[in-house]
């Protein structure tokens, strides 16, 4: 199967636990500038609901745009413990091809405990020290996804980038995680350069850029992220909706008005729908449209996975879109 793949998508991947504690045992303190859940200090506090759920952008991306009809493989390397046996079998499970998952003797793996309440979560997040391992003959494909990883990237994005350098003809979507953002935009440059796509929010998008924060997304915004060098500036913004630039024409697209369940994981969603489309032929704003349903699809559910679509409820659901009058076009 090597060597037929549509799209690789590299990054990390973890174990999520989603625990729900009873409402009469959590608060919600909110105030203008604050919101914050407290417990009582060296109570047992009771959970109405316990789940388990793969997460990681990788895995993430991988098993969204598998969903929408794309052959993908994903490039990870995790710890050799049962945590990284269960993110295997679960990828299994997702028909995701793991020719190139390593797992690493006496290391442990990513794992998450996310508190959810009234639709948001808060993470704490464990994410094991290792030395990321590159493939030695690492096929090449159509598409690049390059996503999230821990501390220690860098010698890993360096062969990404030497990689990249040597078959330009792959097309690079680069989604950078907590630390690559922390390195900032020097350490950053290279890969930039070398994207087709880069997917950011609005947030994301004003520290790389250097612009400060503003109220909204704006054509100065994504003119600045496209200066970096992607072919394609994506950026999202919450319930503002999602924006791209592809050096001649600027989009926008409205969110789709559903209610949130847990948030976890809508940003890779709509990542991997957006990408998904593109690699399915559709156009910058078709595309836009997928990310958007099946952003709107994964809130509905606990985890980053489960309510991932596929591909034969895509037309469904962008009916739902077209249907709501929400809107999608240049501006």
């Amino acid at each position: 199967m090597a060597g037929t793949f549509d799209l690789l998508s590299i990054g990390d991947a973890n174990l999520d636990c989603f625990i729900a504690p009873s409402e009469s045992e959590s608060l919600c303190n909110l105030n203008t500038k604050q919101c914050m859940i407290a417990f009582s200090y060296g109570d047992k506090i009771p959970v109405k609901n316990l789940e388990f759920s793969v997460g990681g952008n990788a895995a993430n991306n991988a098993v969204g745009v598998k969903r929408l009809g794309v052959n993908v493989g994903v490039v990870l390397t995790l710890g050799d413990d049962s945590i990284g046996r269960q993110i295997i079998e679960r990828l299994q499970n997702e028909k995701v091809d793991l020719t190139y998952v390593v797992q690493q003797p006496a290391t442990s793996s990513n794992f998450n405990v996310a508190v959810t309440y009234t639709g948001e979560r808060t993470i704490f997040t464990y994410h094991a020290p290792r030395s990321y391992e590159f493939p030695v003959q690492l096929p090449k494909a159509p598409w690049v996804y390059l996503t999230s990883m821990g501390e220690s990237y860098r010698p890993f994005y360096n062969h990404v980038t030497e990689w990249l350098v040597k078959n330009p003809e792959i097309k690079l979507a680069f989604n950078p995680g907590s630390w690559q953002l922390r390195s900032g935009i020097e350490q950053l440059s290279n890969i930039f350069k070398l994207s087709q796509i880069v997917f950011v929010n609005k947030q994301e998008a004003e520290k790389l850029t250097g612009f400060g924060k503003k109220t909204e997304v704006t054509k100065e915004l994504l003119s600045a992220l496209s200066n970096l060098g992607p072919k394609v500036a994506v950026i999202t913004d919450g319930g503002n909706g999602s924006y791209a630039f592809d050096g001649q024409k600027y989009y926008h697209c409205d969110v789709l008005p559903v209610d949130a369940y847990e948030r976890t994981g809508a940003g890779d969603a709509f990542g991997s729908g957006f990408l998904a489309g593109l690699i399915n032929g559709r156009s910058i704003s078709d595309s836009l449209v997928w990310g958007t349903v099946n952003s709107g699809s994964v809130i509905g559910y606990v985890g980053s996975q489960k309510g991932l679509l596929a591909k034969e409820d895509i037309d469904v659901w962008v009916e739902r879109f077209t249907s709501s009058a929400v809107k999608v076009g240049e501006f």
